[in-house]
């Protein structure tokens, strides 16, 4: 089935590049141990079991909006971005200690159900901890391999290669500094936003559609098309995520509501509360945010406290704007109709309110 964003069934594709791609590395680790079966399990279930494949998607669409062919080879490629994103989920979760991942346990808890049934020595949750990092790192690996024998021309990956290890680089540090600003308490818009563009937009939209761009070999015009269109869609898809992960249905986000508030994240929502907050609800919202024990009537209380700030609108107009202006930006843009078409709407859908 095809639709606006997804006019090519490009996330079925996907999804069958990767299964191929997981089956090869089960058929690889079968022949290594027995204990091998339990990590393929889960690699499978939590690659395959979810996900709206936004990043080989951006991907895909500039490399096609460039002028490049749809061939199975570019699928199989851009695929690769799902294991990192994969990598990255996982150690996020271990990171934030969540329980819950696309409405199935994190990847430490099932770790640590395993050790519990096998009545293993020592403590199941460190076991779950450690195979958790991991696998986590075993995905980022998987994604570099991928990326390298989905089937391109060596010269061409050469090109993209300088963007995906900057990618690479951004999300780690992203990931620092998002724990960095817990710890220390920085609640400043401008370093939530710092966050928010390293952790999270420049590997989702940004950096995507620039290894598509150069994998194509993209104009330099049409390269600085994606650029305006790329940034501002990419901190709007972040701050989406932001107030999901406050006011969000789990049964859509797949993640308990308020653990982003039980983890003390300082995202832009939260920063933009405290500088507008009077200081009786500044003092509140540093008391409650960051309390692991924050049961749902303290989640409730924190989000009357954002609300009654303004916070919440002023995110939902940063988002309104940012989306407008990444619109903007790709207006005029030199690429095929279909590419345009689906890359407006795949920002509709990074920035949907329905998570």
């Amino acid at each position: 089935m095809t639709s606006p964003v997804d006019p090519t069934g490009l996330r079925t594709r996907v999804e069958a590049a990767l299964a191929e791609f997981l089956a090869r590395q089960r058929v690889r680790m079968s022949g290594v141990d027995d204990a091998a079966g339990p990590i393929a399990d889960a690699v499978e279930a939590f690659v395959l079991g979810g996900g709206k494949r936004l990043r080989p998607a951006f991907a895909y669409w500039a490399y096609r909006g460039a002028g490049g062919a749809d061939t199975g080879q570019l699928v199989a490629t851009v695929a690769a971005l799902e294991l990192l994103h994969a990598g990255a989920l996982i150690h996020d979760d271990v990171m934030d200690g969540s329980d819950t991942r696309r409405g199935e346990p994190a990847m430490h808890r099932r770790f640590a159900r395993l050790h519990r049934a096998g009545r293993w020595r020592g403590d199941p949750d460190r076991f779950g901890t450690a195979a958790a990092i991991l696998l986590g790192d075993l995905c980022l690996v998987w994604s570099d391999e991928l990326l390298h024998s989905g089937g391109l021309p060596p010269a061409t990956l050469a090109r993209a290669r300088p963007v995906f290890d900057q990618m690479r680089t951004e999300l780690t540090f992203g990931q620092y500094l998002d724990i960095h600003a817990q710890v220390t308490g920085d609640a400043t818009v401008d370093r939530a936003v710092t966050v928010a563009r390293l952790k999270s937009a420049s590997y989702t939209v940004e950096r995507p559609l620039q290894i598509g761009a150069t994998l194509a070999g993209a104009a330099p015009a049409l390269a600085e098309a994606y650029a305006r269109y790329g940034s501002p869609l990419g901190e709007a898809f972040q701050l989406r995520d932001d107030v999901l992960g406050v006011f969000g249905d789990p049964a859509r986000t797949g993640k308990p509501a308020g653990d982003d508030l039980r983890e003390g994240k300082r995202t832009y929502l939260v920063a933009a509360a405290f500088e507008a907050a009077d200081p009786a609800t500044r003092a509140e919202l540093a008391a409650r945010l960051g309390d692991p024990e924050l049961d749902q009537s303290g989640v409730a209380r924190l989000r009357e406290l954002i609300t009654g700030t303004g916070a919440l609108d002023r995110t939902e107009r940063r988002i309104a704007t940012l989306t407008g202006a990444a619109l903007a930006g790709l207006a005029g843009a030199p690429l095929a109709p279909t590419a345009a078409t689906a890359l407006a709407a795949l920002a509709t859908a990074a920035t949907a309110r329905s998570g």
